[in-house]
C-alpha cells in the first residue's frame, strides 16, 4: 500500500524538524513548503493526501493558502496557530480546514489527528450506495456528494457535508453530542464540542432557510442535534431497503 503523502507548511525549523521526523515513523511520505507561495506550488505538483498548515507564514499566510487551496482540491487542512479563540478556530473552518491544532502541541497529538482526518476523508460505502434524501426542496445526493437546493447546488466543505450526511442517515433520531463527534471527527474528538457548535452553526447557514429558526437540523438541548423530517414523510421513502439499521451502533 502507498504511502499518504502530508504537505507540511511551516517557516519554524524547529518544527519542520519534529513533525517530518515523527511522521515518517509512522509511515508517511513528508514533504516540506517554508512559505505560502511554496505551498500552492508544491500541492499543484505534488497532489498530498494532506496539508499540515501554519498560518503565520511568509509572502502569503496560512488562511490565504487554505482559500485557494481549497479552489484546487478537497485535500484535508490541519491549521496550526498560536491562537486558540473561537474566531480564529471559525475562520479556519469557514475556508475548509478540517482541523485546528493550537501551538505549542503534542506530537502525539498531531499523530492522532493525522490518522482521524486521513481516515474520515475516505467516503463510507454505505452512504455512497444510498438514493437520494429529498426534504422540501433539500435534495442529498450521497452517491455524487452533492447538496442542493431545487436545481442550485450548495457549496459545502468536506467536514460540512459529512455532518449533514451522518445526520441525514440517521433522520428522526436524536444523536448525541459525542456519537456525532466520534463518527463525524473520529474517537480521537469525542469530547471537542466547540468543533461540533460552530459547524452546526456554519451548516444551517447554507441550508436552513431562517438559520435562526431551523427545521432542518435540530437542536436537543443538553443530548445533541436531529435531522428533522417533515410531518408525514418517513426516511424508508428515500433509501434503499435494508439501510434502517444504518448508523444503530451510534
Amino acid at each position: 500500500m502507498a504511502k499518504a503523502k502530508i504537505l507540511l507548511v511551516d517557516d519554524e525549523p524547529r518544527v519542520i524538524q519534529l513533525v517530518r521526523a515523527n511522521l515518517a515513523v509512522e509511515g508517511y511520505d513528508v514533504i516540506v513548503a517554508e512559505d505560502g507561495v511554496t505551498a500552492l506550488q508544491m500541492l499543484r505538483a505534488e497532489d498530498p493526501d494532506l496539508v499540515i498548515l501554519d498560518i503565520m507564514l511568509p509572502k502569503l499566510d496560512g488562511y490565504e493558502v487554505a482559500r485557494r487551496a481549497r479552489e484546487l482540491a478537497a485535500t484535508p487542512i490541519i491549521m496550526l496557530t498560536a491562537r486558540s479563540s473561537e474566531i480564529d478556530l471559525m475562520r479556519g473552518f469557514d475556508i475548509g480546514a478540517d482541523d485546528y491544532l493550537t501551538k505549542p502541541f503534542s506530537i502525539n497529538e498531531l499523530v492522532a489527528r493525522v490518522r482521524a482526518v486521513l481516515r474520515r476523508s475516505k467516503s463510507p460505502e454505505e452512504l455512497m450506495n444510498r438514493t437520494p434524501l429529498r426534504v422540501g426542496d433539500l435534495t442529498i445526493d450521497f452517491a455524487q456528494h452533492r447538496v442542493l437546493r431545487g436545481a442550485q447546488e450548495i457549496e459545502l466543505t468536506p467536514l460540512e457535508y459529512r455532518l449533514l450526511s451522518f445526520l441525514a442517515s440517521n433522520a428522526g433520531r436524536v444523536m448525541l453530542h459525542e456519537d456525532i463527534l466520534r463518527h463525524v471527527w473520529g474517537p480521537e474528538y469525542r469530547d471537542a464540542t466547540e468543533y461540533l457548535r460552530v459547524y452546526v452553526r456554519y451548516l444551517r447557514q447554507k441550508i436552513e432557510k431562517d438559520p435562526s429558526n431551523p427545521q432542518i437540523i435540530l437542536t436537543k438541548a443538553g443530548h445533541g442535534y436531529m435531522f428533522q423530517l417533515p410531518e408525514g414523510q418517513a426516511w424508508t421513502e428515500e433509501r434503499k431497503s435494508g439501510d434502517r439499521s444504518a448508523g444503530r451502533e451510534a
